[in-house]
């Protein structure tokens, strides 16, 4: 059976009692080149900052003091690489395309402490909303316009303990493109030693075909009447925050290996009702699976069972290209997969054919696929469109980067509730690397059914 995860909401700390000490720029180490950066489709629609924190234990040989020289220096020599990250974001006026201002303006590099040891914040799984206090958002002492892409606060706790946060623009960086940052930000920490992946940062590859060839349907986007780059009027949230439920499910790999031996029981009957010839049973696709069929159906609608629930997953389209992307592009190079079906499916349907729905999503991102979707964003301007997506951070590998201070005791992002997106987080306990916790957040009535339902689908048989 799955289990909620004994999250402390009722003790946390709201207030980590945060002093920022010091905030400086950074600037790339060498000189770089003055130059204008273009931004693909799929960077345009993710001008938005990402925060992480990465919490690590004390180390008597490398106090937080230390620590924060060997992370600026490390920033500044990254900087030389990453030089767009160094830079702003900017309109091009006659393009009307957003686009990186490669100015060596500098990065934001701030060192803090806080009142409290990193044991009494309890659990670092449970997303605190004091974390946010780890990482500053943005420079009130720059313009809106001249907001720096890339902002790293360091946080001492009395214990010795530190955690290290960080702000980046997503049009800057995708998930796996964070991860080679991280990588290369912990090279540079060390004394002499090599980045540990050249990046690759020409966005040309993904630019649009001219003329752009909509080759698909693509009922995963919605088409917006704005100009690209502006934020979409619509509301955030389907209702105020303070009016959801936040719960996490924990799924051990007992229980994802339940699920895939659910998948097994008609799979190749499924695959042939989807009409799909590569049926994977993956942790990933048996969890969306699961998660998919508990939000469709706790969710009321007077449609009822015929209403239809769309699904929506990122797909990572390096490999899926002709040619292949380099495994170290830079820029955003993942795509909206779905998978749609109506609830009533959902609820009497094999739980093996809504796996190879999830599987036939990601299969269908061929690279005609994913240029048909890039020239889309070129032709009508749009976002995502779906009941809800699952947001996966769990097989990213955040707390596998060595620094010379070890390994980060748990890395997660700063969390915002969010009715229409369910997160992935790895367990804290890197032996359990199968597991996985749920994160959603869900008005009242909809998460007693949702809590229902996901013990409830794990025990039929």
């Amino acid at each position: 059976m799955g289990t909620l995860y004994q999250g402390p909401p009722d003790t946390a700390i709201h207030d980590l009692k945060v002093t920022i000490q010091e905030s400086q720029l950074v600037f790339p180490a060498q000189e770089t080149q003055s130059k204008s950066m273009f931004l693909s489709n799929i960077d345009q629609v993710l001008n938005f900052n990402v925060q992480t924190v990465h919490f690590f234990p004390a180390n008597l040989e490398f106090p937080p003091k230390i620590v924060a020289d060997r992370l600026r220096t490390a920033l500044s020599n990254v900087l030389v690489p990453y030089d767009f990250l160094a830079g702003r974001i900017q309109l091009n006026p006659h393009s009307g395309r957003l686009e990186i201002d490669c100015n060596s303006a500098g990065a934001v590099f701030a060192v803090a402490s806080s009142e409290f040891a990193l044991d009494d914040i309890g659990d670092l799984v449970y997303p605190n909303p004091a974390f946010g206090q780890l990482i500053v958002e943005k420079v009130d002492a720059i313009g809106s316009d001249d907001q720096p892409l890339c902002i790293i606060q360091l946080t001492s706790f009395k214990c010795g303990g530190f955690a290290m946060g960080v702000s980046t623009n997503h049009a800057m960086l995708d998930g796996l493109s964070f991860k080679i940052f991280l990588q290369n930000l912990a090279s540079q920490a060390f004394d002499d030693k090599p980045l540990a992946i050249v990046p690759y940062d020409d966005r040309t590859v993904l630019a649009a075909r001219s003329p752009p060839q909509v080759t698909f349907p693509h009922p995963e986007l919605l088409k917006l009447k704005i100009p690209i780059g502006e934020e979409p009027s619509h509301p955030t949230f389907d209702c105020p925050q303070e009016e959801l439920a936040f719960k996490i499910f924990r799924l051990s790999s007992d229980h994802i290996s339940y699920l895939k031996e659910k998948a097994k029981a008609s799979g190749p009957a499924a695959a042939a009702a989807t009409a799909t010839t590569n049926y994977r049973i993956t942790g990933f696709n048996v969890v969306t699976a699961h998660v998919w069929r508990c939000k469709a159906l706790s969710c009321d609608s007077e449609e009822g069972l015929e209403r239809l629930s769309t699904v929506l997953y990122a797909v990572d389209i390096r490999p899926r290209m002709k040619p292949p992307l380099p495994a170290s592009y830079t820029g955003n190079a993942v795509l909206t997969a779905y998978a749609t079906a109506k609830c009533r499916e959902l609820e009497e349907g094999p739980f093996s054919k809504l796996v190879a729905m999830v599987s036939e999503g990601a299969a269908r991102m061929t690279d005609e696929y994913a240029r048909s979707a890039i020239d889309w964003g070129e032709v009508y301007k749009g976002f995502p469109h779906g009941e809800f997506l699952i947001s996966s951070w769990w097989r990213l590998g955040f707390a596998e980067m060595e620094y010379p201070w070890g390994k980060p005791r748990y890395s997660c992002p700063v969390v915002h509730q969010r009715k229409d997106i369910i997160l992935l987080f790895p367990d804290i306990d890197a032996a359990n690397a199968n597991a996985v916790n749920v994160l959603v957040a869900l008005p009242g009535k909809e998460m007693e059914k949702f809590q229902s339902l996901f013990h409830k689908l794990l025990e039929d048989n």
